[in-house]
């Protein structure tokens, strides 16, 4: 049985490197589909097609925002020349670029200072800082899920307690349908023979039997109960369950207003008046299931 995910949840993981300090970050709300931005250093940027996959790969819907913050170590002492080699070669590319597009901004001396092999073996290790956030991405996608995953089960928890209290509703109800249904005919049928003086009474106890038939309510509350343990039966799968069961309440709904169109008694208006209430809880809390 797969847990059911919450799509809200947080989580960061951080590492000390040898030459700075590193974080990432994970945080998930709400969305019909799955949404990732990424907030990052420029210097990381080709990591985001690996992490898209591997977040997609455990996370299925929501929206979800991934940070990655690198520090260098302030005590990381500078090498005292720079790569001149390097650095006459990346002059002479950058006049290049100039002259065929004289609007380039020029660079600047932070980001030569921060090209790769211009400091010589001080300068960070871009492969080491790749595979640390490739690795702290695994650690916080286990968080991540498993905080969803607590916060699902108390989801669930909900719904459960919600689907009890409309089985509850429909057992006292559905005993009583067929006394209300009589007595609403019985009543029906005296009124309309003390209009009619009796004229026809053949016809008329035809017309209130039909009319009987179209206020019995033995159908819907069937359906509620097919559908409630349809709610049951995804809970207990887990998984991606959020649209479904987002259908599912749907459908509740749908026969608790029919309910509501048919009643012949105040019970029944009063039942179908709770039953939507819960309903309603119960579909604002599938809005956070994944």
């Amino acid at each position: 049985m797969a847990p059911l995910h919450s799509m809200t949840g947080y989580a960061v993981e951080t590492t000390e490197l040898a030459f700075g300090h590193l974080s990432l970050e994970l945080r998930a709300v709400n969305s019909r589909f799955l949404d990732l931005s990424f907030r990052m250093a420029e210097d990381f940027r080709h990591l985001e097609p690996q992490l898209r996959e591997r977040i997609a790969e455990r996370v299925k819907r929501g929206k979800l925002e991934c940070r990655i913050n690198y520090t260098a170590r302030d005590d990381l002492a500078l090498s005292g020349s720079l790569n001149a080699t390097l650095l006459e070669q990346l002059a002479g590319l950058a006049e290049g670029v100039r002259l065929t597009l004289p609007d380039t901004r020029p660079l600047s001396v932070a980001e030569v200072l921060r090209w790769p092999g211009m400091l010589g073996d001080n300068a960070p290790d871009q492969e080491a800082l790749d595979a640390a956030i490739l690795h702290l991405a695994s650690q916080a996608l286990q968080g991540l899920n498993a905080a969803r995953a607590r916060e699902g089960e108390k989801l669930k928890d909900i719904l459960l307690e919600r689907v009890g209290a409309m089985r509850g509703h429909l057992a006292d109800i559905a005993p009583r349908t067929g006394d209300i249904v009589a007595a609403f005919r019985d009543k029906l049928t005296r009124r309309m023979e003390d209009l009619l003086a009796s004229h026809d009474t053949d016809r008329l106890h035809q017309e209130v039997a039909l009319f009987a038939q179209r206020i019995d309510v033995d159908e819907e509350l069937d359906r509620l109960d097919s559908h409630l343990t349809e709610v049951e039966r995804v809970l207990a799968a887990g998984g991606a369950a959020g649209k479904r069961l987002d259908f599912l309440m749907q459908e509740l709904n749908r026969e608790a207003n029919t309910l509501a169109s048919k009643a012949a008694a105040i019970d029944l208006t009063r039942v179908s008046v709770e039953l939507k209430v819960l309903i309603e809880q119960m579909r604002e809390q599938v809005q956070n299931l994944e």
